[in-house]
């Protein structure tokens, strides 16, 4: 009986490249490379990647090493997260290239680049630049305010706007913060501590003080926004999911000449009190169709915490909706059967072992 032997095929590199740079310390990307192409067999000796398996395979593997290629010669380095969404962007074949998202740079400060990581993020970021309404929706950790943090302080330095208005509903206290001690700033900052907080990475601590006190920057409860008109500024408002639709109807007429608006949210955490209808929800609905107005919907793919992360999001997803009942916004569900355990992510696969000589 013959052998079933495969037809070797080599991908050579340029040969001024460092390879530690493709390949990681310690062969660490090479790892991710592998684990990526699961049925391919790979050799790498020196500037060459010797491979054997599918055509089609060999061929994503070669687009998949040009796409990092072109991530390098930017100056950028790889990292394992680079490797694997630039697979999984190739895998479902959209026209963007991994490359082009990679290294989009929005902002950069002491030497720190934000910049997209993944294609949903991209085409959230492109949607900001291109309407004056955009909505980012989508769960925990896949940067919606984030980005849109940094596309503000972008647009203010480059002097796009004159100013940055970030807000969020202080849901918990109602909006009647009166009733805490201590001044406007004591009571509301638990509630915009996350804005805050990313505003730190984009800004320099020192001048931070200064931005606030001349208002160039404000931040502000959801209800501190009724009444005015909010000419040439970048406005956010953060997790959106916990306006009512009369709320987010005050929100979005602030909107003045010049002026750009940014609502984030995620409409599985909603927070509101029983019987009140989110606003984020109802909004989708009213504004589909009208021009300048964009909705960005993130999902798992687009989460950059920990990898944990996105398959928390999913089996949650997963869960709803085996469980969900018809009414009410925040039900849980409760009464209805648990799904049984699938395993579902739980097998494991034995890579075959190879060589890098």
């Amino acid at each position: 009986m013959t052998d079933d032997v495969r037809p070797m095929h080599i991908i050579v590199l340029p040969p001024e490249l460092s390879m530690v740079t493709l390949l990681g310390p310690r062969d660490e990307l090479l790892r991710a490379i592998e684990n990526s192409f699961p049925h391919l067999d790979l050799l790498v000796r020196g500037n060459e990647f010797h491979v054997s398996g599918a055509g089609a395979d060999v061929a994503l593997l070669e687009r998949t090493i040009d796409e990092l290629l072109i991530v390098l010669a930017t100056g950028q380095s790889l990292n394992r997260d680079a490797v694997e969404r630039s697979v999984s962007m190739l895998r479902t074949h959209t026209k963007e290239r991994p490359a082009d998202v990679l290294t989009m740079n929005i902002l950069s400060n002491r030497g720190r680049t934000i910049r997209p990581k993944t294609l949903g993020q991209k085409r959230y970021v492109d949607a900001i630049d291109k309407n004056t309404i955009v909505f980012g929706i989508g769960p925990a950790g896949t940067g919606k305010t984030y980005l849109a943090m940094a596309k503000a302080v972008s647009a203010l330095q480059t002097k796009k706007v004159s100013r940055i208005i970030l807000t969020r509903p202080a849901v918990e206290a109602g909006e009647r913060l009166g009733f805490l001690p201590g001044s406007l700033s004591d009571k509301i900052d638990p509630y915009l501590r996350p804005l805050y907080d990313a505003l730190h990475d984009m800004v320099d601590s020192e001048s931070i003080p200064r931005l606030l006190a001349a208002a160039t920057i404000e931040v502000a409860p959801l209800g501190y926004m009724r009444g005015r008109t909010l000419n040439d500024a970048f406005i956010i408002l953060d997790e959106a999911q916990n306006t009512s639709p009369e709320q987010m109807k005050m929100f979005l007429t602030r909107l003045g000449f010049g002026s750009k608006m940014v609502v984030t949210g995620d409409v599985t955490q909603i927070d509101l009190p029983s019987g009140t209808p989110s606003g984020l929800k109802v909004v989708q609905e009213i504004l589909d169709g009208v021009e300048d107005v964009h909705f960005a919907q993130l999902n798992a793919h687009d989460v950059v915490r920990h990898s944990l992360v996105g398959s928390i999001v999913e089996a949650y997803g997963r869960w709803d909706e085996l469980t969900r009942v018809p009414a009410g916004n925040g039900s849980s569900g409760a009464g209805s059967s648990r799904p049984a355990s699938s395993g579902a992510g739980s097998s494991s696969r034995t890579a075959s072992s190879r060589n890098r000589r």
